[in-house]
């Protein structure tokens, strides 16, 4: 792997303008294909093999012309303080109101509040249910404004009018995320390196590959499916593995010209070396993106799909395009005193040939300076620290990262809706007004389809069906029955006691399904449970459900790649039980912030509630790939130290001298990547904003900076045991470089024959 890749970057340095003009032509090329394409799809809400799903699928059959999942207005009416909505004046307005809407276009159906029995008890509040033919995306601009007109008119008449449901839906504020998270990682890039322009080549390249990426999304969206959310994401992991792969691929080029290698041969040795980690780490994203398929969700396979193909153009570039553009600027990455140094002005008079040679064979030795005056790193400091007290920094990792993971056990999934919306939305104030007046059930209503095809009395086999929940404790009513026009299906609306996150909702709509056969031998009738506030239990079931195969697949095929790169059984393992450590300790951190509240109000989250029912998949998904990015580079690290003859001990100080430092730095690109989208105005945005931003940290900054070191220094040699017979089996990587370091040329401190067109003078 090694020497291909070093024959690679050779390439790419000796053809670095025909590399920039493929990777040119290829941006160019995508985004003309997307400027020509059709709209990208919305996102999916099939889910097949759940029952809310069937008994959508069974409306959809049953009742020709409309759409199941079709939009929805919910208006909420609620009168002056003093007055009621039944008055003279109010019932004008909301019958005027259901009225214009009534004859608006895609409008199926519009009930009065007062045909439909939606009157509060203390008549201070009421809501008319506003139904349209096609989807809320389908929706056109005067549908909407013919909605919003009829409102102002009812606000106007005096009445408190606001909106919920689908057809009118706020747009979530935009924060500033991406902009943020460039910035912040311009700000540590520039810190670590202390140059601009090796701050900004990991910038330049990491957009290149974002911008290909998306426009080839789009490009492909209608073909394969690929929403927006689809690219929203690819975007968020384009830019984190694009700019950590580029900055250790720099990183490493600046460590081999500070040892005399020159430019060509070091980019070279760069891509060999780091380059070898960056596949292999690329690889590990893939599978984690990819393994999303395992779930059976369409929507995140389609996520998956996209987002893994963003970092393998992130991989690319980092191989080829960096190599060439060092080419064109091999020391303006290079810190200020090593570009100034003269060993780097080149020159052909023989006068000064001479001289040029002793300077640089003196600027290379090896000076011995008084004790002190040499400043450590922080990394062989800190390393140096754990491997004289490994056992008891291994147990304060483990005793800290377990006691944040402990809320984790008390995970709620579900879907947010309405209720974690801002309150300048109406969606948020139509919510509470409806709780306020009607319970908080009204506002997670389930639908019951029943199937009376087989029933001898299909009327009276829906009415016993009915009855038979309005009995259930728990249920505040059921509503009449709506038939379809051949009066072998009906649906009715059970309302809850309880609102659609609570957790005694979930155990309600068990019960109704524990009870269902018992109900369809009585009646004769067949039904199903479905609504928003179903489907959405049901999926967070799914994802429950679904967590642990896909957590067996990932690390499996992880552990099986972390074994061939390492060569060892112990250091996989050791890898997998660091990210248990970080992810169970993310997913608690979510638990105490989004579902229990605390801190709650410095992330700007008015609303707690159950965590999205496909956080802990993505969590568990993305976080895996990017800590075994963290793990490949450090570890990988520590290894060449080790196979070079050092002893586990001082390998593990040599491979932190080397790679701490800059592993930090990646490691706070990302969390300002992922902390960055926590500026939206979406909760459900903020909660994946902070969740991986979290688990970025406790993996980097505690899992591979304390529970790695410490547990490498315990085990010692052991650490990197692999059984003879496994050990023939398995191919040689040589992410290492060791092939490198036997064949590579000894660094060139002689400058009077070097290649001028590899370097430039500056």
């Amino acid at each position: 792997m090694s020497t291909f890749l070093h024959r690679v970057a050779h390439w790419a340095f000796r053809r670095r303008r025909t590399v920039v003009l493929v990777w040119v032509a290829a941006l160019a090329a995508v985004f003309l294909g997307a400027a020509n394409s059709s709209e990208a799809p919305e996102d999916s809400a099939s889910l097949p093999g759940i029952e809310s799903q069937q008994a959508f699928d069974l409306l959809d059959e049953r009742f020709p012309g409309t759409e199941a999942d079709g939009a929805q207005a919910r208006v909420v009416f609620v009168a002056a303080d003093g007055q009621q909505v039944t008055s003279t004046a109010n019932r004008s307005a909301v019958d005027t109101l259901v009225d214009e809407v009534a004859d608006g276009p895609q409008v199926a159906g519009a009930t009065s509040p007062f045909d439909a029995h939606a009157v509060s008890e203390d008549a201070s509040t009421a809501y008319a249910t506003i139904t349209y033919r096609t989807t809320a995306d389908d929706l056109t601009e005067a549908s909407k404004e013919a909605l919003t007109e009829a409102v102002e008119h009812a606000r106007d008449a005096g009445l408190t009018v606001e909106v919920g449901g689908s057809a009118l839906e706020t747009e979530p504020a935009q924060g500033i995320g991406e902009v943020l998270g460039i910035l912040v990682a311009a700000a540590v890039l520039l810190i670590t390196f202390g140059s601009l322009a090796a701050a900004g080549l990991p910038l330049l390249t990491a957009v290149l590959g974002v911008g290909i990426s998306l426009a080839t999304i789009t490009a492909l969206g209608s073909a394969l499916g690929f929403s927006s959310t689809v690219g929203e994401l690819a975007m968020m992991l384009g830019l984190a593995v694009g700019i950590d792969y580029s900055l250790f691929v720099v990183s490493r080029y600046r460590e081999e010209r500070a040892k005399g290698h020159r430019a060509q041969e070091a980019a070279a040795l760069a891509v060999g070396t780091a380059g070898s980690a960056v596949v292999f780490a690329g690889l590990t994203v893939v599978i984690a993106l990819l393994g999303l398929s395992v779930v059976g969700v369409p929507t995140l396979t389609k996520m998956g799909i996209g987002s893994a193909g963003t970092v393998l153009v992130g991989v690319l570039i980092a191989l080829t395009a960096v190599p060439a553009l060092l080419g064109f600027w091999p020391d303006a990455v290079l810190p200020r005193r090593d570009r100034e140094d003269p060993r780097r002005t080149r020159s052909r008079r023989p006068g000064r040939f001479g001289r040029n040679r002793i300077r640089n064979w003196t600027w290379n030795r090896q000076v011995t300076t008084p004790a002190g005056t040499a400043r450590t790193p922080w990394g062989v400091r800190w390393a140096r620290f754990v491997t004289r007290r490994p056992v008891a920094v291994l147990l304060l990792t483990v005793v800290g990262l377990g006691a944040l993971a402990v809320p984790s056990l008390n995970l709620r999934m579900g879907m947010p809706g309405a209720e974690s919306k801002p309150t300048t939305t109406t969606e948020r104030r139509a919510y509470d007004a409806l709780a306020d007046g009607f319970g908080p059930g009204f506002n997670g209503p389930l639908t019951v389809v029943v199937d009376v095809r087989g029933a001898d009395d299909p009327a009276a086999a829906v009415t016993g069906v009915s009855d038979r929940l309005a009995d259930i404790e728990g249920i505040v009513s059921v509503s009449p029955p709506h038939f379809n026009e051949a009066k072998d299906t009906a649906v009715v609306s059970a309302v809850p006691s309880t609102g659609p996150a609570g957790e005694q909702t979930q155990d309600l709509v068990r019960t109704i399904r524990d009870e269902r056969p018992a109900i369809e031998s009585a009646t004769g009738a067949e039904f199903q449970v479905t609504g928003t506030t179903a489907l959405n239990i049901d999926v967070g079931r799914k994802m429950q459900d679904a967590l642990v195969p896909y957590l067996a697949v990932v690390v499996g095929l992880a552990f099986l790649l972390l074994m061939v790169v390492f060569r060892s059984i112990l250091v996989p393992v050791k890898a997998a039980l660091g990210f248990l450590l970080s992810v169970g300790a993310a997913l608690g951190a979510i638990v105490t912030v989004f579902q229990e509240g605390h801190g709650a109000g410095v992330f700007g989250v008015e609303e707690t509630g159950p965590i999205m029912s496909t956080m802990p998949i993505f969590l568990v998904g993305i976080v895996f790939g990017l800590a075994m990015d963290y793990q490949v580079f450090l570890v990988s690290r520590i290894r060449e130290a080790h196979i070079h003859g050092e002893q586990p001990g001082q390998a593990v100080v040599t491979g932190f001298r080397h790679s701490a430092q800059v592993v930090g730095a990646a490691a706070l690109i990302m969390m300002a990547v992922f902390g960055g989208f926590m500026t939206g105005g979406e909760s459900m945005v903020k909660m994946v904003g902070f969740g991986l931003a979290s688990a970025v940290f406790f993996d980097a900054f505690v899992v591979r900076m304390a529970f790695v070191p410490a547990v490498l220094a315990l085990l010692g040699k052991r650490a990197w045991w692999l059984p003879g017979r496994l050990d023939r089996l398995l191919p040689r990587v040589d992410v290492e470089g060791e092939a490198l370091t036997r064949r590579a040329p000894a660094p060139d401190h002689a400058s009077g024959d070097d290649d001028r067109r590899e370097s430039v003078t500056v």
